[in-house]
């Protein structure tokens, strides 16, 4: 009896496992049954990474082409205008060589009193025993001649005290800042008067 239910208990043990083989598959050469196989995405961003680049390389090329057309019409531009632009160059620097003499002579013209105005005060300001006989004014300064009477000593006296007047005038002070004589008094034997000599020098003019 036990041996009968030994025998049964093996045969259930037996049908239970499978039943054994050797694997002689080659899994590289199998064929791929996937639906949608990996190369597919690996070529796909391939693809799209050099239209990508594609499409970079011919917007910048683009850009270039436009830039390259912009220069050579501004180049064009340049070339047409270049001789009036040089044209107007010269003649600026003409006018501003015109208008620094128009300017200097104008400044020593308002630096110059008016000649009308200093005759004016002279003879207001000339005392009796003085007489004017000539005036010059040049750039450098105004050189006046009078005729003293008296005596030498008190003609010199005269001289010097009406020199120092107009070294004090607001007329004079204004346009001249040295007042000196030119020379000593000497007697004029035509006019029995002394000879007298001042030297007024306009203010910046040049010793």
């Amino acid at each position: 009896m036990l041996s009968l239910l030994k025998k049964k208990s093996d045969a259930a043990d037996f049908r239970q496992t499978a039943p054994w083989h050797a694997n002689f598959r080659n899994v590289e050469k199998l064929p791929d049954i996937k639906v949608v196989r990996t190369a597919f995405f690996v070529n796909a961003a391939a693809i799209s990474v050099a239209l990508a680049l594609l499409i970079y390389f011919a917007s910048q090329e683009w850009h270039l082409h436009t830039l390259r057309g912009h220069i050579s019409e501004w180049q064009s531009q340049i070339d047409r205008d270049r001789k009036a632009s040089a044209d107007a160059v010269a003649m600026f620097k003409k006018f501003q060589a015109e208008e620094a003499k128009i300017n200097e002579v104008e400044a020593f013209i308002k630096s110059k009193p008016l000649v009308s105005e200093l005759v004016t005060r002279l003879a207001e300001t000339l005392p009796p025993n003085i007489a004017l006989d000539t005036m010059d004014l040049r750039e450098t300064g105004l050189t006046l001649r009078f005729s003293v009477r008296g005596a030498p000593d008190a003609a010199s006296g005269h001289a010097t005290a009406y020199l120092e007047m107009l070294k004090a005038d607001a007329v004079f002070s204004k346009g001249f800042d040295e007042f000196t004589f030119t020379s000593t008094p000497t007697r004029n034997p035509n006019t029995g008067r002394m000879a007298v000599e001042f030297f007024l020098r306009l203010k910046g003019a040049k010793k």
